[in-house]
């Protein structure tokens, strides 16, 4: 090897040194930590967060809820219903598995909010009653059909309206989650199934980083 095909060598190491370190200090101070890792807990973020549509929906007490006003903690929601037979109690139960996983500063800082897909039967009195099964601190949230359709839509995770005319119907919708960040922008999602352990060790990361 000449000297000018050894310099020539140290000089692209160190570049890709450099551009190494670099990266890796971009994913630390923005708190995603390896992004291959959180792919592999589910957790796919967004190259640029999204702004949440301005709607107001009601919760499980009955009192009007900003959805782009979701901030100071983070986020998981989950588009489902209370008359779901599979997907929606296994989610909301491993959700609240997951919260036992978590540290307690973790922990503290994420709400699971559960917007429903169903109006014509999630009345705020139903959501409560059936959130309270699963975690009492767990947000529901229910409005018009309209509204939650833009919302859904806006997040990407859009679901098929249900004929409600039929008796004892379901609705066709993702098992995903959408992650919102503590300034009340989506940051990503959760990818369905949920692997608990593996999310155990990812979110405080993403959580504790902001």
């Amino acid at each position: 090897m000449t000297r000018t095909h050894t310099t020539v060598f140290v000089l692209v190491a160190v570049v890709a040194l450099v551009l190494g370190l670099t990266v890796n200090k971009v994913l630390d101070s923005k708190g995603q930590g390896d992004p291959t890792v959180l792919l592999d807990a589910g957790i796919v973020l967004l190259p640029q967060s999204r702004t949440l549509p301005a709607l107001s929906l009601t919760n499980q007490d009955g009192q009007a809820v900003a959805v782009n006003e979701l901030t100071g903690k983070w986020s998981l929601l989950f588009f489902g219903y209370t008359f779901c037979p599979d997907i929606c109690p296994a989610t909301l139960a491993q959700l609240r598995q997951l919260q036992g996983q978590l540290p307690a500063e973790t922990r503290d800082s994420l709400r699971v909010v559960l917007v429903s897909v169903d109006p014509n039967r999630d009345t705020p009195e139903q959501l409560k009653k059936y959130l309270d099964y699963f975690d009492a601190g767990f947000i529901g949230l229910t409005g018009e059909e309209a509204a939650l359709q833009k919302l859904a839509n806006a997040v990407s995770i859009p679901y098929i309206p249900a004929d409600t005319s039929k008796e004892n119907y379901t609705v066709d919708h993702s098992g995903n989650l959408v992650l919102i960040g503590p300034d009340g922008t989506q940051r990503g999602f959760i990818r369905a199934p949920l692997n608990n352990s593996k999310l155990a060790a990812q979110l405080p990361g993403l959580v504790q980083g902001k």
